[in-house]
């Protein structure tokens, strides 16, 4: 009986070693694709954005002026991808106005995301 419980155990174990782990990245990438092609989603995202983010700091157009960053062009001070836009925003920028906005938002963090979506999705061509 122990033999068979120390086989299962085995077994089990080399069953879970072998699953391929998704990339975080990767994981989040596709929810911010999917949510780009949600016009509900994008609709969320740019509301959000426009009352938390644009009202205080960051603008809709490119002005010299800004101590923000423009987020709608290709150049990102705090990394570029998905997951570093979601982690500047939930943790803030030390130093600077950019609070950590944390989880707090209605829907949590599936409403960063689809802000995320809706700057993905009017951001210029790179």
């Amino acid at each position: 009986m122990v033999r068979v419980l120390v086989y299962l155990a085995a077994v089990m174990t080399l069953i879970a070693c072998s699953e391929q782990p998704v990339e975080p990245e990767l994981a989040d990438t596709a929810e911010v694709q999917a949510f780009m092609a949600d016009v509900s989603a994008l609709a969320r995202g740019q509301a959000i954005f426009e009352g938390s983010c644009a009202s205080f700091c960051h603008t809709m157009e490119i002005e010299t002026e800004l101590d923000a960053s423009f987020l709608f062009d290709c150049q990102w001070n705090h990394g570029s991808t998905d997951q570093d836009i979601f982690n500047t925003v939930t943790s803030g920028i030390v130093g600077t106005r950019m609070v950590g906005f944390g989880s707090n938002f209605p829907e949590g963090d599936n409403d960063l995301w689809k802000v995320i979506a809706y700057l993905r999705s009017k951001q210029q061509a790179c």
